[in-house]
Parts: C-alpha cells; structure tokens; sequence
C-alpha cells in the first residue's frame, strides 16, 4: 500500500466536571487526511484546504507532520511521506481541531506502515501533538479521537485510558459561536488552587457522572453535569454562555456545558428531535446577538478514527 485516506472525528473535552480526563468522540465534524509515499525521505505538506491559510506548511512546524516524523522515528524509518490534510472543522473552536489533526496522522502512517502499533499505544504520540498545539500533553481530545466513544483518562503517570459504557442512543448539539477563545489562553486563566470544598463536590460530580453513563441513569448524569471550578472562569470567555445553558435545558437537554476551552458549547439530549430544537434556538439566539455560528446535531462516535479508503 503506497497511499491511504483517514478520517478523524471532533470530540468534547472535559464533559462539564472531567476536567483533562474526560472526553467523547463525535460523528461530525472531523478532519481528513491522506498520506502518500515518497522516494524522498522527507515529510512534505503538499495541500492544505479548510483552514483560511492559518496552519504552516513547513514539516517542523505542522502537528501532523511532527507526529508523523515522531512515528518514523520510534520505528527507525526514514520512509518519505506527502501529506494532504483537509480540515472539515474550525481552528480554536474547543472540538479538537488539533486533536484530530494529530489522531487523522498518526492513524493513516500506522496504517500505511503495516500497523506496528495499536491505538493505545499510539496514544502518546497523539500526546506530543498536543504538546506543540497548545502547550499541554492532554489526553481528553485525543484519546476519544483515536479510540472512540467516552474515554476516562484515569492517570498520565503512568497513562491509562480506557473507554466507559454510554448510553448509546445519546444525541450531541455541538455549537461553535465565531468568537477567539485560544485554548493556550483559556488554560492561563484557570486557578491553580482550589478550596477541598469545591474539590469534593467536583468530586462526586465525576464520579457520579461516570455512574450515571455506566448505567444508563440520565437522571444522574443530568445531576452530576456540574463544573464548580473551571466553567465559571471559561464562561466569562463565552459570549452568552448562560443564557445558551438556559436556553438548553429550558427545552430538555440533559446537561450542557464547554467544550473543551472553548468556545463552542455543547448539550447532550435524550432524543434527536430535542437536539435539533436546541441548535436551532441557540443560533437563532446568537443570531439575535450578531453573532455568527455553525451547529451539529450527531451523536457519539464509538469508532474513533478510521481509514476511507
């Protein structure tokens, strides 16, 4: 196999109170990739479509050609490789823009290299992506991306992430307001002290939330869908950000809360057409405010990254 067509999906860190462990993938939007060999030994960017010219061209600087190079180098390969990335999915928007650019690399070169890793494995990787986007090695973008569905990130020394069960037939609005929230500026603002007080109730809203998904009690995910820490200080980013919230769950969502840092939202809701209610009235909400956006309805994504062909 000389060249090959990946897609990686979008995903929703943090889900409220898992702040940095975590995450679930999403069926839309993601971003494509295709690698081809080359006679060169060199990694080369050849296109770049759907990112406004905004992301680099040069190997040295790109997320995916730096994963890649990492990839090559942990199997001692000096294979040359062209890349085509096309991004189906806005820059800074908190849905794992960066994410899937690293997860959309690492899965297409693994397999086109006759797959020496597995996805966990892979994982690091995906990590060090992460570590040129935006400062941080997390986990809770990437790890969804590559394996699919609701990922707890339990422990990044040593890492271990695994997936939870999930109520399967969840819907997703995912809302992108176009307003700048850098994740890099989104991480300087967040405490690094806490009260043990708002430390055990976050607690028990983890804990609780990964009970209520592990056993199919909405009920008790719409309860523990409660960020005391680190979603009042990121919603003052977010134009509107409470009257969203209320609106949401005004009209049945479960929870709704940050994706990622920010600024698209997001709300988890028991049925589509509920789902498609709320977007629908979150941006005509945000159009009311001159505010321009782009909306998903979908549903978590239990594959993660996969080749198209």
């Amino acid at each position: 196999m000389d060249s090959i067509k990946v897609f990686a999906p979008a995903t929703v860190a943090n889900v409220v109170c898992g702040y940095d462990i975590l995450g679930f993938a999403i069926d839309e939007p993601g971003d494509e990739i295709i690698l081809t060999k080359n006679n060169s030994n060199k990694i080369a960017i050849t296109k770049i479509e759907g990112d406004g010219g905004k992301l680099p061209k040069h190997p040295e600087k790109n997320v995916v050609s730096h994963v890649i190079r990492l990839f090559l180098e942990k199997i001692n390969s000096t294979q040359g490789i062209d890349i085509e990335l096309y991004k189906k999915m806005p820059l800074n928007s908190g849905m794992g823009s960066s994410a899937a650019s690293s997860v959309v690399a690492l899965v297409a070169i693994n397999e086109l290299m006759e797959k020496p890793f597995s996805r966990q494995e892979l994982l690091p990787l995906a990590m060090e992506g992460e570590r040129i986007a935006c400062g941080n090695a997390h986990a809770d973008n990437v790890a969804p991306a590559l394996l699919g569905g609701l990922v707890l990130v339990r422990s990044y020394e040593p890492l271990d992430a695994l997936k939870l069960p999930y109520p399967k037939d969840l819907s997703v609005v995912s809302v992108h307001p176009h307003v700048d929230v850098p994740t890099g500026e989104a991480r300087k603002i967040i405490k690094e002290r806490i009260s043990l007080k708002s430390a055990v109730q976050q607690w028990g809203n983890i804990a609780g939330l990964v009970a209520g998904f592990c056993t199919n009690d909405l009920a008790l995910v719409s309860r523990s869908l409660e960020d005391v820490i680190i979603e009042p200080v990121r919603a003052m980013l977010i134009p509107y950000f409470y009257e969203m919230k209320q609106l949401a769950l005004d009209n049945g969502a479960i929870g709704f809360g940050i994706s990622g840092s920010g600024p698209s939202v997001f709300a988890l809701c028991e049925k589509k057409e509920i789902a498609e209610v709320i977007s629908l009235k979150i941006k005509e909400l945000l159009n009311q405010k001159n505010i321009e956006s782009e909306s998903f309805v979908t549903k978590i994504n239990d594959e993660g990254a996969r080749v198209i062909n």
